[in-house]
């Protein structure tokens, strides 16, 4: 192909159009990183360059590569192999108002490559956020990182595979948080409507507060899936609606181990199909365990109760946003896990999962890595993707 027909290729072609934007991007992050960084870094750490008294220019790069191999052997789940990269370039103006609010523009993108895939595997999904923050309070409204929320979902709410595939939340994020504990709310509209695309939308509460070593939270969910526009045929609304009330215990003061806790929620489910005018109200009993010792750890999770996504085989991740092992009336999940590498910037680990649900016992090998900029100005170790 010649350089003439090359440009053209690119300049029209949809996947032309996500290449340039995410080289637009890089090129800006390159030039301003390289003109003021090293003025900056002494005065206001990595990632901030100050332009005058009252904004700076913020910057990150976001990098994460996962491995995982599914060994199922359950109608309700797909053996696979998942290993791809995704590289999440950002960059914002911070400002101070002068009631000590901090207001916060971000713009970037998330670029996702399966490796071993072609360049039409590649998905770009961009990042533009407005926040403001006072006083333990935040808002943040657009497409905001899944990872700028304080706790990680659980697989009942969010499903790895999802997880990978769509890093933002689309729409809205509200956190508070003290010395006591956090709460959170957001709002993820997770499909607009179209003839090949249902409205579909989410909004999930949750947080947790501390006493000494008692921790009580929960989560909240309501999950809407509405139908696809005309022309296509009619489809009745559905709800996926959860309460789980939790609560635990934080004793890792008294033992020799770098962490002990333990956990047991309750979850009461309303799962609505309107065009059968049908309710079904799954509940169970969830029980946690989180073990760790420098290098080391063990999370344990057990579930005892009804069928949680009765219309996941109608629906799928449309209706239902969870582990779809959650379909079964016992399940218990282990990670055996070892950090291969960690510190406030970088986080791999290795983790040898073991699922058992009424069929028979079953394997998960995942090898994550995540590098963040961000974490040059944090004093705490870098979280990975599934809060390991």
């Amino acid at each position: 192909m010649r350089s003439k027909e090359i440009v053209v290729f690119v300049i029209n072609s949809s996947m032309g159009k996500k290449i340039l934007l995410l080289s637009g991007l890089m090129v800006l992050l390159s030039a301003v990183v390289e003109a003021q960084v090293f003025r900056s870094v002494e005065k206001l750490g990595v990632g901030r360059v100050p332009i005058d008294s009252a904004v700076v220019f913020s910057y990150n790069v976001d990098f994460a590569t996962y491995f995982d191999n599914r060994e199922y052997s359950v109608p309700y789940q797909i053996p696979q192999t998942i290993f791809s990269f995704r590289l999440s370039p950002e960059v914002g103006l911070d400002v101070r108002d002068k009631v000590g609010g901090a207001h916060r523009l971000v713009v970037g993108v998330h670029y996702t490559q399966p490796l071993g895939g072609a360049w039409a595997d590649a998905g770009v999904a961009p990042t533009a956020y407005y926040q403001f923050g006072i006083k333990g309070f935040k808002v943040a409204l657009g497409a905001v990182p899944f990872n700028r929320r304080y706790d990680v979902l659980p697989d009942y709410l969010m499903y790895d595979s999802i997880a990978y595939a769509h890093p933002n939340i689309q729409g809205a994020l509200m956190q508070y948080s003290s010395r006591h504990g956090y709460a959170e709310f957001m709002c993820d509209w997770r499909g607009s409507q179209t003839a090949e695309r249902r409205e579909m939308f989410r909004l999930i509460v949750n947080g947790r507060y501390r006493y000494r070593w008692l921790t009580v939270g929960g989560y909240g969910q309501l999950n809407h899936k509405a139908r696809f526009a005309a022309p296509h045929p009619y489809e009745g609304v559905c709800d996926d609606i959860y309460v789980n009330p939790q609560v635990g215990a934080d004793v890792s003061y008294l033992t020799p181990l770098d962490s002990l806790a333990v956990r047991v929620g309750y979850i009461l489910g309303i799962q609505n199909n309107r065009s059968l005018q049908q309710s079904k109200m799954p509940q169970g009993v969830m029980l946690e365990l989180y073990v760790s010792w420098r290098f080391v750890g063990l999370k344990n999770t057990f579930y005892y109760g009804q069928n949680l996504m009765p219309w996941y085989g109608e629906y799928g991740a449309d209706l239902n946003q969870g582990d779809p092992f959650y379909q079964s009336p016992l399940y218990n999940r282990t990670d055996l896990f070892v950090y291969l590498y960690r510190n406030n910037f970088v986080d791999c680990y290795f983790s040898w999962n073991f699922h058992y649900d009424t069929h028979r016992l079953q394997h998960q090998q995942q090898l994550q890595v995540r590098f963040s900029l961000d974490g040059f100005r944090s004093r705490h170790k870098l979280r990975g993707l599934f809060d390991k």
